[in-house]
This record gives C-alpha cells, structure tokens and sequence, in this order.
C-alpha cells in the first residue's frame, strides 16, 4: 500500500472556482471605490452654500474628519484591490493557494475568507508571534 501523497497544486477547476470569487470581489471592491471617489470629489466641491460663518465652522470640522475617514477607507480598498489582482496573477502563474513560507496548500476554506492570502494560518500566526 502506497502513502497517500499530499496534494501540492489546486486543479483547474478549483482554481477556476477561485478565479470566479476574486473576480466578483474585485468587481464589488471597484464598485465601492468608485464611489467613494465621487463622495470625495464631490465634497471637494464647494457648491453654492451660503450657511452663516459659526455653523460653517463646524461643518467644515466635520467635513474634514469625514473626508479624511473616506480617503483611509479608499486606500484600504485600493490597497485590496491589489491584493486581489496579484492573486488573479498567482492562479494564471500557477502559484495560487501555496503558503509562501511553508510551500504547503492553503486549505479551501481559508482561500474562500481571505481569497487574497499567501500564507495558510499557522505561518501567519508563527510570524506574528
């Protein structure tokens, strides 16, 4: 009897299947980044208001924390978006779903949460402590 051997590579269907996830996430991730930019821009955009100066004041703090909130949460999305394009690049080159430090498969489950991870959880959890 012959050890079962670990399997090291997903198939193509299975690659195909996370391929089909990421993109939709990238989609939805684009979707809200999109608008987020516009709420920015759009805030940028003094418009016509003519409120007094004391309640203009504190709008204008307000606005400020708001925007500066957008803008963190748009670096976020971007900085996914990204994450989720170079894991579109791992599935075309063949490298998707292997932990980058222990070169074992990321189980499924783990792939299908975090789409974008390089490392099974036992890695990341080793490297942060």
């Amino acid at each position: 009897m012959t050890p079962v051997e670990e399997k090291t590579r997903y198939s193509e269907e299975e690659l195909k299947e996370f391929e089909e996830l990421i993109q939709k996430k990238l989609g939805d991730t684009r979707t809200e980044l999109n608008y987020i930019r516009e709420a920015l821009s759009k805030r940028n955009d003094p418009g016509t208001d003519t409120t007094s100066g004391n309640t203009k004041l504190l709008e204008d703090g307000a606005d400020t924390s708001e925007r500066e909130n957008l803008s963190q949460l748009a670096a976020r999305l971007q900085k996914y978006a990204t994450q989720l394009e170079n894991a579109l690049i791992r599935i075309k080159n063949g490298t998707y779903g292997v932990c980058v430090d222990t070169g074992k498969l990321i189980p499924k489950e783990r792939l299908r949460v975090v789409p974008h991870t390089q490392q099974t959880i036992e890695a990341k959890l080793r490297k942060q402590s």
